[in-house]
């Protein structure tokens, strides 16, 4: 049975300073949850708090309503897996797996079903005789996992394990873990500062910024419909725009610059007319206008990624945007110098408060169960 973790008003202090302030989360049993923000926002604070690393200053961090506060680190039955790999490089593979196991009041029988068990599950079944220093990075990744696992841990923390591994390598590794963790069933926290990691490989995702949980959900709905401008800002690129509603004849509109707007239904109610506003719209989330309508704007440097291609578009007040466009024979590619129209795609489009903390679209929340 996989485990629930539930925080309850946690604070971290580091003498005057509270890095992390009255948090509450509940992560579910077997969810790969991500703690997702940049360097400094407290994710691996907290993760080494569940861990017993660091102490617990507030509140309590509960694993199916046990509170762990009081349980030193080597009692609390967690693996562990971090950047580094902390791999023995004297010993071999199996060995290395071996070694979680040695403490464990376990048969030897059961001892040699699990290794064998597992070093098929994290397939390293043929390099189960090699020393580390003859294995590739992702290879000494899945060793590393393959020990924290072994031992049948009731939470699985993973702290920034990619980050060491090159670009190729972090795709199949991430899609390796995400498929080890589901076979295994196993709660895991996984603390990454890599946005397209955490969309890749995560149930739902925690975004941190100052210790604060900006939003919670998932992956599709943390970028589709972030909770304020910082989470669309921070998981991918948005535009931002300053501008306000406008309401006319029962229709309410976004003034989105000074020549454009557009009618957008999903609002909630209490939107006021002419109330100012912040607006982010995805680079991917324009399309060109044939009609020469919508936000004029020049093209400062175009820049090809093989599968699209990213615009710089200064406006007309000189605010510099971005443009996403896909690369097929039907599009033109639009010319440096250039002017072009731009039209939001509406049902695509975020709105927020005047100063970017909360979302005005209906429907959209902080917390995603």
């Amino acid at each position: 049975m996989s485990t629930t973790i539930q925080f309850e008003q946690v604070r971290k202090d580091y003498g005057k300073n509270t890095v992390i302030s009255n948090l509450n989360l509940v992560i579910k049993p077997g969810e790969l949850f991500t703690l997702l923000g940049p360097s400094g926002c407290g994710k691996t604070t907290l993760l080494r708090m569940i861990a017993g690393f660091h102490s617990i200053d507030g509140g309590s961090i509960s694993f199916d309503e046990q509170s762990i506060n009081d349980i030193p680190a080597h009692k609390r039955n967690i693996g562990m897996v971090f950047q580094n790999y902390a791999i023995f490089p004297h010993m071999t593979v199996y060995n290395n797996v071996k070694y979680g196991l040695k403490n464990r009041k376990i048969s030897k029988e059961e001892m040699i079903n699990r290794l064998d068990d597992i070093i098929e599950t994290v397939k390293i079944t043929e390099y189960k005789d090699r020393l580390p220093n003859r294995l590739s990075g992702g290879q000494q990744q899945r060793v590393a996992l393959a020990r924290a696992i072994v031992i049948h841990p009731k939470v699985l923390l993973m702290d920034e394990p990619l980050s060491n591994l090159d670009a190729k390598l972090r795709i199949d590794m991430r899609r390796a873990i995400s498929e080890i963790q589901k076979s295994i069933d196993i709660t895991t926290v996984y603390v990454t500062h890599d946005q397209e990691e955490a969309l890749a490989i995560s149930d739902r995702i925690a975004v941190m910024k100052d210790g604060f949980i900006q939003q919670v959900g998932y992956p599709d709905t943390i970028y589709l419909r972030p909770f304020n401008t910082f989470v669309a800002t921070f998981i991918g690129h948005s535009n931002l725009f300053q501008g306000a509603i406008e309401k006319e004849n029962g229709v309410t509109y976004v003034r989105v610059t000074k020549d454009y707007r557009v009618a957008i239904d999903t609002l909630i109610n209490e939107v006021q007319d002419k109330q100012n506003v912040m607006i982010a719209i995805r680079p991917e989330e324009f399309a060109l206008s044939e009609k020469q309508e919508g936000i004029r704007a020049t093209v400062k440097h175009r820049n090809f990624l093989g599968k699209y291609i990213n615009y710089e578009l200064i406006l007309e007040d000189g605010q510099s945007i971005e443009f996403t466009q896909d690369t097929n024979l039907r599009n033109r590619f639009l010319e440096v110098g250039g002017v072009v129209y731009l039209e939001a795609i509406t049902e695509k489009i975020n709105v927020y408060t005047a100063d970017g903390e909360k979302s005005l679209i209906s429907g959209v929340t902080r917390y995603v169960e």
